[in-house]
C-alpha cells in the first residue's frame, strides 16, 4: 500500500483555537487510545485495527514507544525490545524500524500518530512497573534520535509525559531535555502533553515553548463533565488548542473500581465527547477499555477486560465518535464559540447542563441536551429573522426537523427523547444556510462508519 501523496503537516489556526492542515483546512481531531499497539500488536493487526478506525472516522491514534505494559523487558510481536540494556541512548534498529513501517502505514490511511516517547512510569515510577531509566543526558540524546528519525514523517504528532506529571525537579529536567533533544531535529510537527487524571498539561509545563497544544486527562467516572476542564484549559494563557487525551474508556468499571461495577458504556463516552466540544475544544480522543491494552487470549486483562480487542473495536460508541465529527465537520464549526447564555435559566438546563454554541455571525446556534430534557434557547441573541431547527441524534445520526422560527423570542425546546442515554443535538440556523447544510450532511451521513 503506497500512498505518493503525503498527510499535510499540522498547526495552529491564527486564532490559536484549532488545529489547520499547512494549507490552513479545518483539522477536527478524533483520536483513539491504542497506547499498547506499537508494543502487541503484529503487522497484519495493526492493519485491521486502522482500517477499522478509518472507516469510522478516526484521524488520529494515540500510542506508545516505550510502552507502561513490561514495555522494556516483554518484545514487541516479532521479538524486539525497543532499547540496549535500557539505555535510552541505545535504541534497539529493529524495533525502531517496525515502527518506522507502522508509522507509514497510519500515513497511507490517512491516521496520524500521536506518539509517546515514553509512558510516564520510565522517568516517575509513582506507580506501574518501571523501571527508571531516564537522566537529563539520555533523555536529550533518546528525544535527538526521535526527532531526526521522524522529522520527515508528516503524519507525527509528539505527545509528552505519558499519564504522569513531574513530581520533582528532576522530572521536570528530564522531560525538558527530552523535548529539546525532539525539537532540536524536528521542530515542525506539533508537541503536546499528556498529564494523569484530573490534570491539564498547562498547569505543569504551561510555559514552555514546546506546548503547542493544551491536553488533559479526566476520569473514568460516569458524568465526570469534563467541560470543566475543557473551559479552563481554553481560558490558560497563553492561548492554545485543547484536547481531552484520556476521557472515561468504553467499557471500563466507573472509577476503575475492583468489583466491575458499573461500566461505562456508549453514552457515557458521547457525554464525554460532546461536553468537550460545547466547551470549546479542537477535536476529542476517545477509549476502550480492552482496545488501549489490546487484550487479547493470553494476556492478563486489566481492569475487567474481558472482550478480544478485536471484538471492543466493535463497541457502539466508538462508531458514534465518528458521527459526531461527521455532524461538526458538515457545519462552519472552528467559528463557533461557547455561549452558555444562551440558554435561559432553568432547573434542568442548569443542573443537567445543556450547552451551547453560536457561530462568529450570529447566524447559527447549537445545543447539547445530554440526558433529553427539555430547554429555553434565547433566540433573539442571532442576527437574521428567520431561522430552521433540527434534531441530530448522536446515536444512529438522524436527523429530523424540529419547525421554523422567528427569532425576536425565547422558545422552549422539547427534544424528542429523554433520559439515560437519550441525548440530542439541537441545530439552529439561518433557512437559507441549514437546507444547504441538509444536503451536504445527507451526503456526508451516506458515507460509511
Amino acid at each position: 500500500m503506497e500512498n505518493s501523496i503525503p498527510l499535510p503537516l499540522l498547526k495552529i489556526s491564527h486564532d490559536r483555537r484549532h488545529l489547520v492542515t499547512e494549507d490552513n483546512q479545518p483539522f477536527f481531531w478524533l483520536g483513539d487510545t491504542a497506547w499498547e499497539m506499537i508494543h502487541r500488536l503484529n503487522n497484519e493487526e495493526v492493519l485491521l485495527y486502522l482500517q477499522d478506525r478509518v472507516a469510522k472516522g478516526f484521524n488520529v491514534v494515540q500510542t506508545v514507544l516505550l510502552a507502561e505494559l513490561d514495555g522494556l523487558d516483554s518484545p514487541n510481536a516479532y521479538g524486539h525490545q525497543p532499547l540496549i540494556d535500557y539505555n535510552p541512548a541505545q535504541p534497539n534498529e529493529p524495533y525502531f524500524q517496525y515502527v518506522d513501517e507502522i508509522i507509514r502505514l497510519a500515513g497511507d490511511l490517512g491516521i496520524y500518530i500521536a506518539l509517546l516517547p515514553t509512558w510516564g512510569d520510565k522517568f516517575n515510577k509513582a506507580w506501574g512497573q518501571g523501571p527508571e531509566i531516564f537522566s537529563r543526558e539520555n533523555a536529550r540524546l533518546y528525544g535527538e534520535f526521535l526527532g531526526k528519525r521522524y522529522a520527515q514523517s508528516s503524519n507525527i504528532v509528539w505527545v509528552m509525559g505519558g499519564d504522569r506529571t513531574p513530581s520533582a525537579d528532576e522530572h521536570h529536567a528530564i522531560l525538558q531535555a527530552m523535548a529539546q533533544g525532539i525539537k532540536k531535529e524536528d521542530p515542525n510537527h506539533l508537541m503536546t502533553y499528556h498529564p494523569n487524571g484530573g490534570k491539564l498539561a498547562s498547569d505543569w509545563v504551561g510555559t514552555e515553548d514546546w506546548l503547542d497544544v493544551d491536553m488533559f486527562q479526566t476520569r473514568h467516572q460516569s458524568g465526570f463533565k469534563e467541560y470543566k476542564f475543557t473551559r479552563r484549559a481554553v481560558n490558560a494563557v497563553p492561548r492554545r488548542p485543547v484536547i481531552d487525551g484520556e476521557p472515561g474508556y468504553e467499557n471500563i468499571p466507573n472509577l476503575l473500581n475492583k468489583w466491575n461495577l458499573k461500566r461505562l458504556d456508549a453514552a457515557d463516552v458521547r457525554k464525554s465527547a460532546y461536553w468537550n466540544m460545547f466547551a470549546g475544544a479542537a477535536g476529542h480522543t476517545y477509549g476502550c477499555n480492552e482496545v488501549w491494552q489490546m487484550h487479547d487470549r493470553g494476556r492478563t486483562p486489566l481492569f475487567g477486560a474481558y472482550l478480544l480487542w478485536k471484538e471492543a473495536i466493535h463497541l457502539p460508541g466508538s462508531r458514534q465518535m465518528g458521527l459526531m465529527k461527521k455532524l461538526f465537520e458538515s457545519l462552519p464549526w472552528q467559528r463557533l464559540y461557547p455561549h452558555q447564555e444562551l440558554v435561559a435559566p432553568g432547573f434542568f438546563a442548569r443542573f443537567t447542563k445543556t450547552l451551547a454554541m453560536v457561530s462568529d455571525q450570529k447566524n447559527m446556534i447549537l445545543v447539547y441536551s445530554p440526558y433529553g430534557r427539555s430547554f429555553r434557547l434565547k433566540l433573539g441573541a442571532l442576527e437574521v429573522k428567520k431561522v430552521e431547527a433540527y434534531w441530530f441524534d448522536p446515536v444512529d445520526g438522524a436527523i429530523s426537523e424540529a419547525a421554523q422560527y422567528s427569532t425576536h423570542r425565547t422558545i422552549r425546546f422539547k427534544p424528542p427523547t429523554k433520559n439515560h442515554g437519550k441525548d440530542v443535538v439541537l441545530v439552529v440556523w439561518d433557512s437559507e444556510q441549514s437546507r444547504k447544510w441538509m444536503e451536504k450532511y445527507s451526503r456526508m451521513r451516506e458515507q460509511r462508519i
